[in-house]
């Protein structure tokens, strides 16, 4: 089994995990309808992706209250 030879100090061990920090989310405007996407994914709101309509959005959802 590997072990190592030496202590690994606290300042090497972070200093080897400066990277791994995640990065803020870079939203784009959608052609479509202005809403905030993420690049190269279909727009969650009106559902075009590239000018053209991919997704067919509803706008509400019909809830029957009876079987509720």
């Amino acid at each position: 089994m590997a072990v190592p030879q030496n202590k690994i100090s606290k300042s090497r061990r972070n200093m080897r995990r400066a990277h791994d920090a995640l990065v803020a989310a870079n939203p784009n405007e959608c052609g479509n309808c202005g809403e905030l996407k993420r690049p190269h994914h279909v727009c969650p709101s009106c559902g075009h992706y590239d000018q053209r309509e991919v997704v067919a959005v509803s706008t509400g959802v019909d809830i029957d209250e009876d079987a509720a």
